[in-house]
């Protein structure tokens, strides 16, 4: 099994906020800044394996309405079968 990892992406678009879980083996600033471009519809999504096509840089996202992109790590679920009722 491959060792991706869930992040959450929060940015704004055009002054809206957005939202978005992302499963990938590398996160960070400038790729949070791609996936962001590609959840605005500003870029296709890459299929699997292959480059995009346009890689979207943070100024050019925000001359396209896309700001304040925020990423982290999705906190991982613990069950805990005492709890259940």
């Amino acid at each position: 099994m491959s060792q991706a990892e869930l992040y959450v992406i929060n940015y704004r678009l055009h002054g809206k906020p957005k939202s978005f879980i992302i499963r990938t083996k590398l996160m960070n600033n400038a790729e949070a800044w791609q996936w962001a471009s590609c959840d605005a519809g500003l870029t296709p999504i890459p299929k699997p394996g292959r480059p995009p096509l346009k890689r979207f840089s943070k100024p050019m996202a925000e001359r396209f309405g896309v700001t304040d992109v925020q990423w982290r790590a999705s906190k991982p679920v613990t069950w805990d079968e005492d709890l259940a009722i």
